[in-house]
């Protein structure tokens, strides 16, 4: 593996913006970046470890919608070195001109933020998405980028060609040159080396800087908002645009039973949900555990997990989290801070920081987000048609409650009230 060390100046967009509607209501009070995953992840996480691990460590996080969660836990677990100044992870949000309080798109939202490239003088400008999981060394997309002597180059996850229509597909040359933009296409192109998988776009870009300033520019100009729906099919015609095959990335210290190039839109619960099947068992698709590309997030100081009894099996715990006796946890994530009183079953469960569940309860295929209190003897997951009564149950079975409202007496382990929470 090549030297990741890079001499280009380079800056990162992080679009970190999305409602990520499809994930409510995990997301009805949250960005979609925001949204918490694993044991003691958010998703936003992913993104911004590539970034610090390929060494590009000037990032700016462009916010949006309900973007408080996420400001706060940036704030708390993204501080890197205040001494030197090329390296920050900062949060943008929308300039609010005259003409909008908002951003418009993803072409839009750095459009907005032109000032901060002028600031810089980067030689490439990163464009990535914070709403998927997945490990990449940024790196050597920079190297095939320049390599191709492209002007943009675009990451391309090659898909199975009979999952390609829900995809932003890609058709290219050989060499990766892109030819055609394909929305969610009913006959899409193949890969030109595999007739049985096509490149769908990751929706993250390497720019040249000029190329990038004056695409915005006249896309300002056009009305133009986004980079997949307008810049990037325009400048086809004129600009040398690639693809970059995500599939030949190599991460240090992959173990040999995960899933090579593992990439996943956690955009739905259901997705959402089997992402976390990835994690757990003795043999995870993605093994969060690797000293030599860690995914970084929070720095809380509690204490560690207390097991007081119970039978555990295929289940992770966060930090603090209390499970009494006499309980029984099958293929669990259980986050930080979070009580399993005794007689308690789960299986199947994500339950999020905070959460108390009762005496007695039993909880298939369940997610629980923050702040809630699951009474004694409950049971979920097991009356499709009472639990939708009263919760959000998916077309694949899994049942959903809400975040709760956040008790202004309550005290976690060490003392601190709420809102003091990563």
């Amino acid at each position: 593996m090549k030297d990741r060390r890079n001499p280009d100046k380079i800056i990162a967009f992080v679009m970190a913006g999305g409602e990520g509607k499809r994930l409510n209501p995990l997301s009805a009070d949250r960005c979609k970046p925001a949204v918490p995953f694993g044991a003691r992840y958010r998703i936003v996480d992913f993104v911004l470890s590539n970034l610090i691990n390929s060494g590009l460590s000037s990032v700016y996080l462009l916010v949006q919608y309900k973007a408080q969660e996420l400001i706060e836990h940036i704030r708390k677990a993204w501080v890197i070195s205040p001494l030197l100044p090329s390296q920050f992870v900062t949060v943008v949000p929308p300039e609010m001109h005259k003409e909008t309080l908002q951003f418009k798109g993803t072409s839009d939202a750095v459009y907005q933020s032109l000032r901060l490239i002028e600031l810089h003088q980067p030689n490439i400008v990163a464009v990535f998405g914070a709403d998927h999981i997945y490990r990449m060394d940024i790196n050597q997309m920079v190297w095939f980028h320049k390599e191709q002597r492209a002007d943009v180059t675009i990451a391309a996850l090659p898909v199975p060609l009979e999952q390609a229509s829900s995809f932003g597909i890609i058709d290219t040359e050989a060499d990766g040159k892109v030819r055609e933009f394909q929305e969610k296409p009913q006959s899409p192109k193949p890969m030109p080396t595999d007739p049985s998988r096509a490149y769908a776009s990751m929706g993250n870009y390497l720019f040249n800087t000029e190329v990038l300033v004056e695409a915005l520019y006249e896309a300002h100009r056009l009305g133009e908002t986004d980079f997949g729906n307008h810049v990037l099919p325009r400048l086809i015609a004129s600009r040398r645009l690639y693809a970059y095959d995500f599939s030949n990335n190599e991460i240090p210290g992959i173990k040999p039973y995960e899933e090579v190039g593992y990439w996943r839109d956690v955009g739905t619960i259901d997705a959402y949900f089997d992402a976390h099947k990835d994690v757990l068992g003795e043999n995870p698709r993605f093994d969060a555990f690797n000293p030599q590309w860690p995914i970084y997030s929070s720095n809380y100081q509690g204490p560690v997990a207390k097991i007081l009894g119970g039978e555990i099996e295929n289940s992770l715990f966060g930090a603090a989290c209390v499970i009494h006796k006499n309980t029984r946890l099958h293929n669990c994530i259980v986050r930080r801070e979070a009580v399993v009183e005794e007689g308690a079953e789960l299986e199947d469960c994500i339950i999020m920081d905070y959460v108390r569940i009762g005496r007695n309860a039993r909880l298939r295929r369940v997610i629980v987000d923050r702040h809630n209190v699951i009474e004694a003897n409950v049971q979920l997951g097991y009356d499709r048609v009472a639990d939708a009564q009263k919760y959000i149950v998916t077309d694949g079975g899994i049942v959903v409650v809400p975040m709760g409202k956040i008790n202004f007496f309550a005290r976690d382990s060490r003392g601190h009230g709420p809102g003091y929470a990563e």
